[in-house]
């Protein structure tokens, strides 16, 4: 029998990515119209944007928190979180939560071993691109990252907020995202991360400059792995 996945979601668009990503793809390994059991649960990305803003991760970790033990009332058997920028909070919510939880950034760091990744550049919003999610992550497997200069970080910040946690996706914003992943490209990077979890609903595989590792899609798939056994 499957285990039970509970998702603690922050923004609607990533969140609701993740979930589909699952159901979609779980009857290929499951059998037609199965998938694993699924509880999700989110306060409003208001209530985390007051702590995210103020640098506080241990009240961000208590929202986290909040919503993990709904799930596991809910009979959750492990956690999943498809938001990169919380993640920051992670070692505050492992100390204080009995249930496992699986870590984005590990999906990412596992995807990019596999596929002989040496050198990421790192997109999110700018609490994720500048803190210590990813780069400590990666470096357990012996891979590098970088970020876009400063410039660049605000404005992909912008259209994250104003954009794609709206469900907006605009066309400008995608050229400039390419932008962003072309000078990656151009300093060495052989793929790009892209650590927020809509900036996949914007940047297509097919016409990035850099191999994309989707963090949102790589969280369900290792999600689905664990239910299944």
């Amino acid at each position: 029998m499957a285990l039970h996945i509970g998702i603690v979601a922050c923004s609607a668009e990533g969140a609701a990515l993740c979930y589909q990503t699952i159901c979609r793809e779980a009857p290929a390994i499951m059998g037609e119209h199965k998938h694993p059991e699924i509880s999700m649960h989110t306060y409003p990305l208001s209530d985390y944007m007051l702590h995210i803003r103020n640098g506080d991760w241990q009240k961000v970790a208590g929202i986290m928190l909040s919503s993990a033990e709904k799930l596991e009332t809910a009979g959750a058997d492990f956690i999943i979180c498809p938001d990169n920028t919380i993640h920051q909070a992670f070692d505050f919510v492992i100390r204080s939560f009995s249930l496992p939880w699986l870590h984005i950034a590990e999906a990412v760091a596992l995807e990019a071993r596999s596929r002989g990744f040496r050198r990421l550049g790192i997109t999110g919003t700018k609490y994720l691109m500048t803190g210590s999610v990813y780069p400590e992550k990666l470096k357990l497997y012996d891979i590098s990252c970088e970020i876009p200069e400063k410039p660049d970080r605000e404005i992909i910040d912008e259209i994250i907020f104003r954009e794609l946690v709206n469900g907006i996706f605009r066309e400008e914003s995608r050229l400039f995202f390419n932008g962003v992943i072309q000078k990656f490209k151009d300093s060495g990077c052989d793929a790009v991360v892209l650590g927020c979890t809509e900036i996949p609903l914007l940047v297509h595989p097919d016409d990035c400059p850099l191999p994309s590792l989707d963090s949102t899609r790589l969280l369900a798939r290792a999600a689905l792995k664990k239910a299944v056994g």
